[in-house]
């Protein structure tokens, strides 16, 4: 395969890169470069704020959400042209942090099954950045059994009253809009009772409690739902079909995640080259050479594997379950890296300079927060269940409710 710009990719290249050049924030520049994964984008600011800025500025000049239909918000470019801006935008990407759920996973569940008056209200000021959205999946209870989630909505007259609790709710304390799915049915297989729908994050009865994580940092939410009223034209499929909604969400989410996700290779590969271990640098032991010769490879492999699955969406294709390969991937060897550098550190591993960033701070940041990458869009577990079943075609796991009605499978707490 060749991946040389033709002659029309480099006229885009070089358009984009003059775009960039005349319009980026190059006052964060030097902020975006030193924060590492697990760290703020900038340290000094309002980073929504900042984000929001930039993205209103791609926005408004054509350069946001590029694959997406022009009447969204889009530019409908092809996908070796998102590919190419994403390349070019380069460090100025780390402010699109906040808005990955509502572009990357949300924004493919309104196209599917969102009303077209919903698509044109929705999806512009969501491309620009105006307005942010979270996925209230995860409940305390269900764990990582999405299908035995426990927030009920009931139906009356025209609306929802929507009751109980989701967890791990990323950006909900600066959300706008959310996409959730609920329990409308109790009565049926618990896959089957559930239905999707969209709110304003500012519905009279919700209430949102930041979690502090290890890390200091409080990205994850719990999210209470007391008596919340959603309108019936709010809901995203049928009733009962919230499942398959929810899948059209969570397969994006693996693509996004696991095509978006740091290795924190580069930054390896850096320290490496520049760190003494009393012994020389690392670089030049043979057994460090082999363990980043190890990540390279990996690192490779999941940006082509990427560039696939945007080829493959570009054709129309839903993104398959092969794509829980990359979030699968990229999240261990994000830890493996993290834990191989503080060991290379010994003693002074422990140490935070915040002066500092790019060494011992920057990869017990990124250690700190990589246990969630292997958790969040669906635990290691679970992904290597998807792949093995759905990929490789091995046997279904063996499962005790199959076929039970939700209100008849047996938990602690009857």
């Amino acid at each position: 395969m060749n991946f040389d710009d033709n002659p029309s990719e480099a006229a885009f290249r070089a358009e984009a890169r003059a775009w960039i050049q005349a319009n980026a924030p190059v006052q964060l520049r030097d902020e975006l470069e030193l924060a590492g994964f697990g760290q703020p984008p900038l340290r000094s600011g309002d980073v929504l704020a900042a984000s929001k800025a930039w993205q209103k500025t791609k926005a408004d000049a054509g350069w946001a959400c590029l694959h997406w239909p022009q009447e969204y918000g889009g530019r409908g470019a092809s996908p070796i042209e998102r590919v190419i801006w994403q390349q070019e935008e380069g460090v100025y990407g780390k402010l699109a942090g906040m808005f990955i759920i509502g572009q990357g996973m949300i924004a493919p569940t309104l196209m599917a099954y969102a009303a077209e008056e919903h698509k044109r209200r929705y999806l512009p000021p969501l491309a620009s950045g105006q307005e942010v959205w979270c996925q209230l999946f995860s409940e305390p209870v269900a764990g990582s059994d999405l299908a035995g989630l426990r927030t009920k909505a009931e139906k009356q007259g025209d609306e929802w009253v929507l009751n109980g609790q989701k967890i791990w709710t990323s950006g909900a304390h600066y959300s706008d809009f959310g996409m959730i799915l609920t329990r409308t049915d109790p009565n049926v297989v618990k896959h089957d009772g559930l239905t999707m729908f969209f709110l304003d994050m500012k519905s009279p009865g919700i209430e949102v409690r930041p979690i502090k994580q290890v890390n200091g940092q409080s990205g994850f939410n719990e999210v209470f739902f007391n008596d919340v009223r959603v309108p019936d034209h709010q809901r995203l499929g049928g009733v009962g079909q919230g499942w398959r909604v929810s899948l059209t969400t969570l397969m994006n989410e693996r693509l996004s995640i696991g095509a978006g996700m740091p290795t924190g290779f580069p930054e390896m590969l850096d320290f490496c080259s520049s760190f003494d271990t009393g012994h020389g640098l690392a670089i030049d032991d043979p057994a460090v050479r082999a363990k980043l010769a190890t990540w390279a490879v990996r690192t490779s492999g999941l940006k082509y594997t990427a560039y696939r699955s945007i080829s493959a969406l570009s054709k129309g294709q839903t993104p398959g379950p092969e794509n829980s390969i990359g979030k699968l991937v990229a999240g261990s060897t994000l830890q493996e890296i993290a834990a191989f550098a503080l060991d290379l550190q010994g003693a002074s591993g422990v140490l935070v300079d915040g002066a500092q960033p790019s060494a011992s701070a920057r990869f017990q940041a990124m250690l700190l927060r990589s246990p969630a990458t292997r958790i969040e869009g669906g635990t290691d577990e679970i992904l290597r269940n998807i792949i093995a079943e759905r990929v490789l075609g091995l046997p279904a796991d063996m499962r005790a409710d199959r076929g039970l009605p939700f209100n008849q499978i047996p938990t602690r707490t009857r």
